[in-house]
């Protein structure tokens, strides 16, 4: 049974109870009038008969008078009733005997009936307490009983009254709630995607399934903005996911995210965004394949642009700035191929690569398994030297040289690197502690041999007044430039296959 059918029975349960008691009141209030119409009489009855008595006492003095004045009144030739007494009709009376006549002893004013005079009629007063309690305690039974049941209907009825209210705003909310369930409700989600402006791009797509409020299932593609905003739908359960990339005006496509939000749409307005968030991260150009332009092409087309014709261009502007970013790739993968070959050295019994901080910068001679880089446009300034030794064999470096590192190719030979040490030497010679050729080096030529050979890690200045000073020690710069080459260039030295 429904609520609002147990309602209406409830009523009308409550009525008939209220329409029994009220007749019931009716009956007790008809007898007990009765009861106290008979106690009136009787009382009345008695206090009349106690007034005839004490008349009858004080007329019977007066005996005398009275036959004197029936014997005048016989000698008048009036006519007189058969009971002795004469009825007179207010009609029939003279002008001067009205209500108004002058009474003897009494001059011409009028007499006034004080029965009959409004403003001397006594007003009700209030019992006191005592005098109220002796009254409950006079009450009949059936005087209270009717009270009772009187106070009995009042409830039934303000509880009929109050029910019907609270039903009534029971029916109202539930109709509210009827008309919210087949209303379109307008939510919001949240959204990342860097550079998206769906004013001159496409929305994003959408995928939303799950059930509405009527238990209809639902399955659709609807379109928001860069903001989260456009979804409308009824109140029920739902899942959310992004069905394809948008097209940023400038061609831009995203990675589509693989997560689903649940969500309960609930009412207008609603922000999903804490329970539905997605982010659309901007892949390299060059990465974007054809079947997710086309994919996000589609959705445009179909709801995410303002015109197909406007999803076209849209589409164009996406495999323009694919293909251009896959030339700039291809070619700068091009160049790095020559210039790895550039860099790459070989002799017949080993072979590295030039380190990239170097290239454009060094030239190499090469004679034999010994190989030479030097600045470039000066081959009287090596900063290292590679020479092969076989393994057990001792290596001396040029004069004024130092051994800087050395590589075992696991054939029997090993290479030794040396040169230089540039951050000592250089700074010494300024210094004036040395006559060595290098002191003949222009400035900017020492300071770039310097960052060279230590890989930038240090400014010339560093080295020359913090590093060495003016005490000429060399260690500490010789460990710069060894753990340096150590690091990129000794790396690359591998046995020839």
């Amino acid at each position: 049974m429904s609520d609002d059918t147990r309602g209406r029975e409830d009523a009308a349960q409550d009525a008939e109870a209220c329409a029994e008691a009220l007749e019931s009141l009716d009956r007790i209030a008809l007898d007990e009038l009765s009861l106290s119409d008979s106690a009136v009489d009787a009382q009345d009855e008695a206090h009349e008969g106690a007034e005839d008595e004490d008349s009858d006492a004080k007329d019977a003095p007066d005996e005398a008078e009275a036959e004197a004045e029936e014997d005048d009144s016989k000698g008048d030739d009036q006519p007189e009733s058969d009971s002795g007494e004469e009825t007179v009709l207010l009609g029939s009376l003279p002008a001067d005997d009205s209500l108004t006549r002058e009474l003897p002893g009494l001059g011409s004013a009028p007499a006034v009936d004080e029965t009959i005079a409004m403003g001397d009629i006594p007003l009700p007063s209030v019992p006191s307490a005592h005098e109220a309690e002796a009254r409950h305690r006079k009450m009949s039974p059936k005087r209270r009983n009717l009270m009772v049941a009187g106070a009995i209907a009042v409830a039934l009825v303000a509880g009929g009254a109050g029910y019907a209210a609270w039903n009534g705003y029971q029916q109202e909310q539930a109709a509210v709630v009827a008309a919210n369930a087949h209303t379109m409700m307008s939510v919001q989600i949240g959204v990342h995607a860097a550079g998206l402006d769906c004013s001159t791009g496409s929305k994003i797509p959408v995928q939303v399934s799950g059930q509405d409020s009527d238990g209809s299932s639902v399955s659709e593609t609807l379109y928001v903005d860069e903001h989260g905003r456009g979804i409308k739908l009824l109140p029920g359960d739902y899942t959310f996911s992004i069905a394809a990339s948008p097209i940023a005006a400038d061609g831009t496509i995203y990675t589509v995210p693989t997560t689903k939000a649940q969500v309960t749409v609930k009412s207008d307005g609603q922000d999903l965004s804490s329970q539905a968030t997605f982010k659309l991260k901007v892949p390299s150009a060059d990465t974007v394949t054809d079947d997710q332009i086309d994919a996000a092409a589609k959705y445009a087309e179909e709801g995410g642009a303002s015109s197909a014709a406007a999803a076209k261009i849209l589409q164009q502007a996406a495999i323009t700035r694919r293909d251009a970013a896959a030339n700039a790739v291809s070619t700068s993968e091009a160049q790095s191929a020559r210039d790895a070959d550039a860099r790459h050295k070989a002799t017949d019994l080993y072979q590295l690569d030039i380190p990239v901080e170097w290239y454009g910068k060094v030239a190499t001679w090469q004679n034999g398994s010994t190989l030479c880089i030097y600045l470039a446009g000066d081959t009287n300034t090596p900063l290292v030297t590679l020479a092969t030794v076989r393994d057990g064999e001792s290596f001396t470096p040029d004069e004024g040289d130092a051994v800087l590192g050395a590589v075992n190719l696991g054939n029997g030979y090993t290479v030794y690197a040396s040169g230089p040490v540039y951050p000592y030497v250089v700074p010494q010679t300024i210094n004036g502690r040395t006559q060595d050729p290098v002191s003949t080096y222009p400035m900017d030529t020492a300071v770039e041999l310097v960052e060279l050979t230590t890989g930038n890690r240090y400014t010339y200045s560093q080295i020359k007044n913090d590093l060495v000073g003016k005490d000429g020690k060399a260690d500490a710069a010789t460990k710069l430039e060894t753990d340096y080459l150590a690091q990129i260039l000794l790396p690359s030295i591998k046995a020839q296959d």
